[in-house]
């Protein structure tokens, strides 16, 4: 028998073989892209959150002088858990981060004191950081 005639009577299973293969490749695919996605969308609100308990321990320590509940030392955990978990985001995220970690780094030791700048600083750099992670979390399929 010749290949062609092979060919011929087992088109069918051939067809079908091609399509199974087809249909395994895109479903890993799908699979792996969700798992991307789940990660990502669950980095995001770990971070929203996190980004929340920082300032809300920057509010306390600068404007109710509250260094128990509002410790700026206590405020480093955050910020570097923030930066942990943007680098499961995006390049942009994790420079939001990045420049988080400096702005607290040069202003977590004026909180408290008379000087608005530095809470307002910390609080551009969140309000960049969230908005960069909401506008991230947007983009997934």
């Amino acid at each position: 028998m010749k290949i062609s005639e092979q060919i011929k009577q087992n088109s069918l299973a051939i067809i079908s073989l091609l399509v199974a293969f087809s249909a395994l490749g895109y479903n890993t695919w799908r699979n792996e892209k969700s798992e991307s996605n789940r990660n990502i969308r669950t980095a995001g609100f770990e971070i929203i959150i996190h980004v929340g308990e920082l300032q809300k321990i920057a509010y306390l320590s600068h404007f109710e002088k509250d260094n128990y509940q509002g410790s700026p030392r206590g405020g480093w955990t955050e910020v570097l858990l923030i930066k942990d978990l943007s680098h499961l985001m995006s390049d942009i995220t994790l420079e939001k981060s990045e420049k988080l970690v400096t702005t607290w780094g040069e202003n977590w030791q004026k909180l408290g004191k008379d000087n608005e700048f530095s809470v307002a600083e910390i609080d551009g750099a969140l309000h960049e950081l969230r908005t960069t992670v909401l506008e991230n979390m947007k983009q997934l399929d």
